[in-house]
C-alpha cells in the first residue's frame, strides 16, 4: 500500500490518478475534504482507505506502506497563522520523516521554490547545510518548507538514520487539473480562463521595474503532468535521495502564458496591463527559473512539455470541457 497526503489535493490527486493507471489500486490518502469540492478531485479514483489528518497517527500503527508521498500542506503563500502552517508543514512532516525512518519506508516530500525568497540569491538545488542556511523565505509557507529541509539536512549532517529513498521536491509553478479549489492559489491560466473563452479582455499585472515590459514577469511554470512524472520516477529509483527543483528550467512570461490559452480557443489575445497592488509591489517576483541539473544528474530523463504545448492539453482536455476534473 501506498500513502498519499494531501491526496485530494492539487498535486497529490494527479499523483493518485497516476498510481491508479499505473495499476495500483492499494492506494490511501489523507486529507481533509472539506465542503469545497475538493473531492471531485478522486472522484474518479480507486482508494485504499481516506484518512483524517487527525486519525493518522494511530491509522500508521503496526502498518507496512511501500512509500509515503507527502503531498499535504498549507500552500497559501498569504497564510498568516503560525502556529496552524507549522504544526500542518513542519511538526507534521517530522513525524513523518522519523515514522519512515523508523519502519524503513521511502519517503517523497514537497517543499517549494518559496524557499528561495526573492531569488537574488539564484534558483540553485545546493542542498548543503551551509547553502540552505543562506536562504531567506519571504512568507510564511516558504519558511516552513525551508525548516522541514533544514532539519532533514542537519539529520544526515550528522549521520542520523534515515529512510532508506528520502526526496525533498521544489515544485516551481505549477498547473494542471485539479487545481479549481485552490481559489485565489489557482494558477493565473485556471483564474483567467472563463476570462480568454468569453472573449473578454484579460488584466495582467504592469511592470514596475525598469528594463520589464508590462506582462513579462517570468515564472518557470511546470505542467502537473512532469510533476508526476518525476514523483513515478523516483518511486521506481529507490537509490535516489536528495532535495531536488523541480521546474522547467525555462522561465516563461505571464503574457506568453495568456497568449498560449488564446492559442489553444484560435482565439486573437485581448490583454490589458493594471497597476500592481502596492501591498505586494515591493515583495513581488520578477523572474523564477529553475536550476535543474541535479535532477537530470540524478538520473532522471523524463523531459518537460513546453508551455505552448502544456497549455493547449490543460485547456483542450480539461478546462474547456464540460468534465475539467482528472
Amino acid at each position: 500500500m501506498l500513502l498519499v497526503t494531501g491526496g485530494a489535493g492539487f498535486i497529490g490527486s494527479n499523483i493518485v490518478a497516476a498510481l491508479n493507471d499505473a495499476g495500483r489500486a492499494d492506494v490511501a490518502v489523507c486529507d481533509v475534504l472539506g465542503s469545497d469540492g475538493k473531492w471531485r478531485n478522486l472522484a474518479k479514483r480507486r482508494l485504499a482507505d481516506v484518512v483524517p489528518p487527525t486519525d493518522l497517527a494511530a491509522w500508521l500503527q503496526g502498518r507496512k506502506l511501500d512509500a509515503v508521498i507527502h503531498m499535504g500542506a498549507i500552500s497559501e503563500t498569504t497564510a498568516t497563522d503560525g502556529d496552524l502552517v507549522i504544526e500542518t508543514n513542519f511538526r507534521l512532516s517530522t513525524r513523518l520523516l522519523d515514522w519512515c525512518t523508523a519502519q524503513a519506508t521511502p519517503f517523497i516530500y514537497a517543499s517549494s521554490a518559496a524557499t528561495y525568497g526573492d531569488g537574488d540569491s539564484g534558483f540553485a538545488d545546493d542542498a548543503s547545510l551551509g547553502a540552505l542556511k543562506k536562504l531567506r523565505p519571504m512568507n510564511l509557507y516558504g519558511w516552513s518548507k525551508h525548516l522541514f529541509d533544514l532539519l532533514v539536512v542537519e539529520r544526515l549532517a550528522r549521520g542520523q538514520k534515515m529512510p532508506p529513498q528520502w526526496a525533498g521536491l521544489k515544485f516551481f509553478n505549477v498547473f494542471g487539473p485539479n487545481e479549481y479549489h485552490k481559489g485565489s492559489m489557482m494558477s493565473v491560466l485556471a483564474r483567467r480562463f472563463d476570462d480568454v473563452k468569453s472573449g473578454k479582455t484579460v488584466q495582467l499585472f504592469k511592470s514596475h521595474r525598469e528594463g520589464i515590459a508590462d506582462g513579462d514577469q517570468r515564472r518557470d511554470f511546470i505542467y502537473v503532468d512532469d510533476i508526476v512524472r518525476v514523483i513515478m520516477w523516483l518511486l521506481a529509483s529507490n537509490s535516489v535521495s536528495g532535495i531536488f527543483n523541480v521546474g522547467t528550467g525555462k522561465a516563461r512570461s505571464f503574457r506568453d502564458l495568456i497568449v498560449a490559452a488564446y492559442d489553444a480557443l484560435g482565439a486573437a489575445p485581448k490583454i490589458e496591463y493594471i497597476d500592481m497592488p502596492m501591498q505586494i509591489r515591493n515583495s513581488y517576483q520578477y523572474f523564477t527559473q529553475a536550476s535543474v541539473e541535479r535532477l537530470h544528474g540524478a538520473g532522471y530523463n523524463g523531459g518537460f512539455t513546453s508551455l505552448e504545448d502544456a497549455v493547449s492539453t490543460y485547456v483542450g482536455n480539461f478546462l474547456n470541457q464540460p468534465d475539467a476534473y482528472r
